[in-house]
């Protein structure tokens, strides 16, 4: 009964979309009979979402084996929070999660949103509800999460092995809440466009959902990183997977449309600028949904394996984006100029790091999409590093550079005159540095490009708040100035990981050592263990980093059977400046084991960069709030007095 319930509400929401729609698009032709309606249906709409999905996440918990979802992707001897993992850790939950959440934002939108002209607002939730039709539609006509089977299982398959880990119960909700923010921003520049209402007005509504979906993208994809970094045992943090790439895509765009949308609430500049990059953030979410679950893509993360689903998917993408798109086109020329800048000013910098974040996503777009055209034509093609690194680096590079002045500059107009002293101090700083990492051995060229460019943006991030009282900076400022230092925090980590790694690969007697960097590993035993859902041989490793007190490890070989598989589970020693990788392999004959170990300077910066990073935005969208609230009530209370005085 639990899962007809989830697909009753489910089709309740899939009929309210169409009612919120179709209000909407009748209030902008100016028939409003139904505008009245527009509102309280996309609340309605979030609630039954919402239930569906809870409805979902319960039959996981108590796994029912007559849902054919939960029989595939669960198991009754799984831990509860892999049950509960379960429940998005494959393709129809997923997708639910999806659609639950862009129904939810939708309701917020109608509860709390009241700066726009209310036909602007109303198709805005007429975009959020056409969008959230379609999905609704690949839900229940190729992907239902509750169907049922004919007779129940006796026991479920379970979840992918490498899915059972804690980081699963968040890395994903976390990108589909960035994902969705997104498309809320699509819908507020198709809405924008439809009124042609691309004001300053419009920029703050939509700054804070950019923000939020920002945000989450960060957070979701650090826990990613971490995760495949500790999780899979191959010692790398990042790796150009196409599936990685789907989630940094759309990174790299909001990036860009969160400074332009900054620059319009604030300076009323960049109009069409703003409305063509919330259409690209977007498509880049829904780029990633195809490739993540159309079938073209053999990863870890990918749930789908239906050429049927991914073609619904690719419609569902050329309806969107193409219409969006076309719209933009007809449209564009009826939305005004803004106002005018210098190049040599705060918003020429934005714009520059735009241009510069947009070469960028261009270059990971082709190197995720490429080899799976020459695929097509039977020709296997693989793109990796070698071509990431360096062609990313050309446009990073002065990026950041860019992004260490910018700051400084004001807004309108200035000139390098005015700054030279801090200009000055931040290339002395940079060539300081440089020179440094190379008398200290690091001699790849990027790698010491990055350690120097890292140091130069950590200072230039603080230089906005030299002579001002730091208690009255803007909460909106500190959180640019910590995003920039987390990401000077994390190139830092980045470029140490690649300029000072050291691996060891050794085959040892129980009782022997081995050295990697400052650290002396020892093998003590190898014995087998048991998990709930597992067996495991497990080393225990005693490592002491120059001489000090022995710090004891236990990675593990595992063997899940429900579904069978091998993993290994590696273990960390952290340090303020580094860790200890280890991994245990498999018996080498003669009593000796293998051993797999790395030691990797300041890699832990590479993800307290990222929390910093996010940690940032989320200062930014409270203080961009806060100051809204006061902006309102300042308007508020000037229509008081003015209607005060007519009476």
């Amino acid at each position: 009964m639990i899962a007809e319930l989830g697909l009753a509400a489910l089709w309740l929401a899939t009929a309210l979309a169409v009612l919120q729609l179709v209000g909407g698009i009748l209030a902008v032709r100016g028939q409003g009979e139904l505008a009245s309606l527009v509102r309280p249906t996309a609340i309605a709409q979030g609630a039954l979402a919402g239930l569906s999905f809870l409805l979902l996440i319960w039959l996981f918990l108590v796994t029912d084996l007559s849902v054919k979802l939960v029989a595939a992707n669960s198991h009754s001897a799984k831990p509860w929070i892999f049950k509960l993992a379960g429940a998005w850790g494959n393709h129809e939950g997923s997708m639910l999660l999806w659609v639950t959440v862009m129904a939810l934002a939708g309701a917020l939108i109608a509860l709390i949103e009241r700066r726009l002209p209310e036909k602007t607002l109303l198709a805005t939730l007429a975009g959020q509800a056409f969008v959230g039709i379609g999905f609704y539609a690949f839900i229940l006509f190729s992907s239902n999460p509750f169907e049922r089977l004919p007779t129940p299982a006796l026991e479920g398959n379970g979840l992918n092995p490498l899915l059972q880990d804690i980081g699963l119960a968040f890395h994903p909700p976390t990108l589909y809440f960035g994902y969705v923010g997104l498309s809320v921003a699509f819908s507020f520049a198709v809405g924008a466009l439809l009124t042609r209402q691309v004001t300053p007005d419009f920029a703050r509504a939509m700054r804070p959902w950019v923000l939020g979906a920002w945000i989450f993208l960060t957070l979701g994809i650090t826990a990613g990183s971490y995760w495949a970094y500790y999780e899979l045992g191959w010692g790398g943090w990042w790796f150009w997977d196409p599936v990685e790439n789907a989630s940094l895509m759309p990174w790299l765009a909001a990036t860009a449309l969160l400074h332009s949308v900054s620059v319009l609430a604030a300076r009323d500049a960049l109009r069409t600028w703003t409305i063509m990059l919330g259409v690209i953030a977007f498509s880049m979410s829904m780029l990633g949904t195809f490739l993540v679950r159309s079938g073209v893509l053999t990863s870890v993360h990918a749930f789908a394996v239906d050429p049927e689903r991914g073609s619904f998917i690719l419609i569902l993408l050329a309806i969107y984006i193409g219409g969006a798109l076309t719209l933009f086109g007809l449209r564009a020329s009826s939305i005004s100029e803004g106002e005018r800048f210098s190049v040599t000013s705060r918003e020429g910098a934005l714009v520059f790091n735009n241009v510069m974040l947009s070469a960028i996503l261009g270059i990971v777009l082709l190197g995720t999409l490429y080899p799976l055209l020459t695929e097509a034509f039977d020709v296997r093609v693989s793109v990796g590093p070698p071509y990431f690194n360096p062609a990313g680096a050309i446009f990073t590079i002065p990026m950041l550079l860019v992004m260490a002045v910018g700051p400084l500059l004001r807004w309108r107009q200035d000139s390098f005159a005015r700054i030279r002293l801090p200009l000055v101090l931040i290339a002395v700083i940079m060539l300081a540095a440089l020179a440094l990492v190379v008398i200290l051995g690091a001699y790849s060229l990027l790698a010491d490009l990055g350690l120097a460019i890292a140091i130069g943006i950590a200072i230039a991030s603080f230089l906005p708040l030299r002579g001002r009282n730091l208690l009255r900076v803007p909460l909106a400022t500190w959180g640019m100035v910590i995003a920039h230092f987390g990401i000077a925090v994390a190139l830092f980590g980045m470029a140490s990981e690649s300029a000072f790694s050291e691996e060891k690969l050794a085959a040892v007697n129980i009782g022997e050592s081995t050295q990697v960097g400052p650290w002396k590993v020892q093998l003590e035993s190898v014995t087998p263990v048991a998990g709930p859902n597992w067996t495991a041989l497990e080393g225990t490793l005693q490592a002491s980093y120059d001489g000090g007190e022995p710090v004891e490890l236990h990675p593990q070989a595992r063997n899940f059977w429900a579904p069978p598989q091998e993993t290994t589970e590696s273990q960390l020693a952290t340090r303020w400046n580094g860790q200890l990788y280890a991994v245990i392999g498999n018996e080498a004959g003669q009593g000796r084991w293998q051993l797999r170990l790395w030691w990797k300077p300041f890699v832990t910066f590479i993800w307290y960069g990222g929390l910093l990073i996010a940690l940032g935005g989320l200062l930014s969208l409270v203080g961009r709030v806060m100051s809204d609230l006061k902006r309102r009530q300042v308007v508020r209370r000037r229509q008081l007095l003015e209607a005060e005085a007519v009476a």
